[in-house]
């Protein structure tokens, strides 16, 4: 039995898809922007609950400096 692998890439291409149907025909605005902010949230909290909150244990998941991180948290305002 085989199992279907989906990529990243095609879950983004697939959400963005959706997205601009749901658009009902208006044109995105800034969508580089939205998706960038959007997932960059997603991951950081996610990652912070997987983490249980240990930032040094988030920031080697992530492949990022602990003091990136932090500023990262700060500016999504997740840093509680």
């Amino acid at each position: 039995m085989s199992t279907e692998f989906m990529t990243l890439s095609d879950c983004v291409i697939m959400m963005v898809d959706r997205y601009v149907e749901d658009l009902d025909g208006d044109a995105p605005h800034n969508l580089h922007a939205q998706i960038i902010e959007q997932v960059e949230r997603a991951l950081l909290d996610h990652t912070m609950k997987k983490c249980a909150g240990q930032r040094s244990t988030a920031a080697q998941w992530l492949g990022i400096n602990r003091n990136t991180l932090r500023k990262k948290l700060q500016n999504y305002g997740l840093d509680t």
